[in-house]
């Protein structure tokens, strides 16, 4: 198995207890996958398999979003296993990526749970107001951002300890194949929906040829993702320029120009 060492397993415990802290506050996006499986990744010596990991379940949890009191499945918690299951568990990544879906649904759970928890402090911050107690508000302010940092570091812990001990590739071999193989289409077709949800939201039905060109693109040629992305700026470009919506009004600007030029001659 692999060798771990005292000080990666509490970078990666750190990592995990900021993006708990952060998934609440939303303010540096730490716990999405891509930033925390690039940083898993480089703390255990692969970072360029932890930045694939990420960029595959950014796409699978791109729709994943918390609406009123309906709760998504957990990113940060996905993030965390798929990464160390391949790394340290020596599994594919399509492994760690099926069986980081199944870990979202239970971080769905726990960030629920840890959500309705700290109504308990909020009423104690309250009291701790009403009799002018400042160090009393301050800490029951910060008992829940604590709590958050626990979710993600409990469970990360657990999973370092689950695949450090051989448990996990135990567990894995008892699962028949078709459930693990099962898991793995089932992730490649999560990262579709997710891709489709976002372009539901966007309602661009004007840009969808772009979209089927691409695809055209990726299915007959051995263009990689830096020529997408150039081909892509280019023709986002050109299209801004040739779009009547800016082009006339580009025009238009150029033309007061030139007649406020010519008056002041």
């Amino acid at each position: 198995m692999y060798d771990i060492s005292f000080w990666q397993i509490i970078a990666i415990l750190v990592v995990a207890a900021i993006g708990g802290m952060d998934s609440v506050m939303d303010q540096f996006a730490f716990y999405r996958p891509l930033t925390t499986c690039t940083l898993l990744g480089l703390i255990l010596g692969d970072v360029t398999t932890g930045a694939i990991i990420g960029g595959t379940l950014e796409m699978i949890t791109l729709g994943w979003m918390n609406v009123g009191a309906a709760q998504a499945p957990d990113p940060l918690l996905a993030s965390l296993i798929a990464p160390i299951l391949v790394i340290m568990g020596h599994q594919s990544i399509g492994t760690g990526i099926a069986m980081a879906i199944p870990a979202a649904a239970a971080g769905q759970i726990l960030g629920v749970i840890t959500r309705a928890l700290p109504v308990y402090f909020q009423h104690r911050a309250d009291k701790c107001a009403d009799n002018g107690n400042c160090a009393g508000i301050a800490i029951n302010n910060l008992l829940p951002l604590i709590l958050q940092a626990l979710r993600g570091a409990l469970p990360a812990y657990l999973i370092l300890a689950a695949v450090g001990t051989g448990t996990f590739q135990n567990m894995l071999d008892l699962l028949p194949v078709f459930i693990t193989k099962g898991l793995q289409v089932s992730g490649g077709f999560i990262v579709v929906v997710g891709y489709a949800l976002v372009i539901n939201m966007m309602e661009a039905k004007y840009l969808m040829t772009f979209l089927f060109l691409g695809f055209i693109l990726a299915a007959f040629t051995n263009l990689n993702l830096v020529a997408f992305g150039v081909i892509g700026t280019i023709i986002a470009i050109t299209y801004i320029q040739l779009n009547p919506k800016y082009f006339f009004k580009n025009m238009n600007n150029t033309s007061k120009k030139i007649l406020a030029e010519d008056e002041l001659d």
